[in-house]
């Protein structure tokens, strides 16, 4: 018989798969012109032409074999050092290859991570609500226990009163995600600083390292002069998750990084185990063309101010018709309150004005729904209609 655990997981998409799916189907009802889709996070902006250009030249080297094939197992070290100097150069650390795993996205970073870091069914992995609902799949196929932080409103930084309730002898590490996903909120610099003092703290009273798992795949999407506080300068036992999936549009093609800096506690164990756990879970050797593609155009980004209006135009429009709105200070996504408690009603009621919201209860608090506004700007324009019918159905 196969594994019940994964035959749950595979039989059932996650909700925002289902809306996108559902979408798809609206489309061919209806004409995609006629469907708001504001479900799935994916990319609309083009790679930037140095991904391209870089990518044409590497598949016409005389010396194939050396674009497709096997790096090291831990990735390439030409990339793995690019990737340090950039951002060594950016944040004035002083990373080097070795502190750096290559990865196939974010999703396979914090997959490797957890494996890496925990070991007991006992072990506790502490999530900050709102968060991206596939933390808790990935916290337990690493065999720990997922605890969820519930979420400080309605500016969604970390709610610490939560988070030092549930942090005890179980807990490995704690998960942060900003720029957010649902929320778009960045955490400022005083809540990094509250964060790594709180971490600091609990390990010394519960006997262990504490980790701190940033996952960042937004770092670079944000507003309004909006500074994201480098996490690994504020505690040492941090581990970053990353991928290019945002920063250079690149979803499709699986390419990201874990880095371990040598401040972490034993960082070259933790790292062998990093090492082992992406052996164990089949992730070794990261695409070999974009490990080439990333150490040529590193620090490189797509147009990202198309975000920066998108955002004004969505989050101000909204706000004009009345909807209350967590404002996003980065990333591409925007959490409304729903119109009444239900926010899994709410979105079913906005489906009727083909507009396809995200329901909050999967990411771990209830009362909102998210729009990804990585769309086309002139949909977003032709959606107000469909948002001002769907607030007057409820005020009338």
């Amino acid at each position: 018989m196969a594994s019940e655990k994964m035959i749950q997981y595979g039989s059932k998409r996650s909700v925002i798969r289902e809306l996108f799916e559902y979408g798809n189907q609206r489309a061919r009802e209806v004409g995609r012109e006629n469907v708001f889709d504001y479900s799935l996070g994916n990319p609309a902006v083009p790679a930037p032409a140095a991904v391209q250009k870089t990518a044409i030249e590497l598949l016409s080297s005389d010396d194939l074999m050396a674009v497709h094939g096997y790096t090291s197992a831990q990735g390439d070290a030409a990339t793995r050092q690019a990737v340090a100097d950039h951002l060594n150069a950016t944040y004035g650390t002083a990373f080097t290859a070795d502190n750096f795993y290559m990865t196939c996205g974010a999703a396979a970073s914090l997959t490797i991570t957890l494996k890496a870091l925990t070991e007991s069914p006992e072990d506790e992995v502490l999530i900050n609500a709102p968060f991206f609902p596939e933390y808790l799949l990935f916290v337990e196929n690493g065999g720990a226990k997922p605890v969820v932080v519930p979420a400080h409103e309605p500016d969604f930084q970390v709610n610490f009163e939560a988070l030092a309730e549930r942090i005890n002898v179980h807990t490995r590490a704690v998960i942060i995600n900003s720029p957010n996903n649902p929320s778009g909120v960045v955490y400022s610099e005083e809540t990094i600083e509250k964060l790594a003092d709180l971490l600091r703290t609990k390990s010394k009273e519960i006997g262990h390292s504490i980790f701190l798992i940033s996952d960042e795949p937004y770092r670079e999407i944000v507003f309004d002069g909006v500074t994201v506080p480098y996490v690994t300068k504020y505690y040492d036992n941090t581990i970053v998750c990353y991928s290019y999936s945002k920063s250079l549009s690149l979803p499709g093609e699986r390419i990201g990084w874990i880095l371990v800096p040598d401040a972490v506690t034993e960082s070259r164990t933790v790292y062998a185990a990093v090492c082992g756990a992406g052996r164990a879970l089949g992730f070794v050797c990261a695409p070999s063309l974009f490990q080439k593609v990333i150490a040529k155009c590193a620090g490189e980004t797509s147009d990202l101010s198309f975000y920066r209006t998108n955002r004004d135009l969505i989050y101000n429009g909204l706000k004009k018709i009345g909807y209350e709105c967590a404002e996003p200070s980065g990333a591409f996504y925007l959490f409304i309150r729903s119109l009444e408690p239900d926010a899994n009603a709410f979105s079913e009621h906005a489906k009727r004005y083909n507009l396809l919201l995200v329901p909050s209860d999967d990411f771990g608090c209830t009362g909102y729904v998210r729009a990804a506004y990585c769309v086309k700007t002139d949909m977003i324009e032709r959606s107000m209609t469909a948002f001002r019918k769907l607030y007057d159905d409820y005020r009338s």
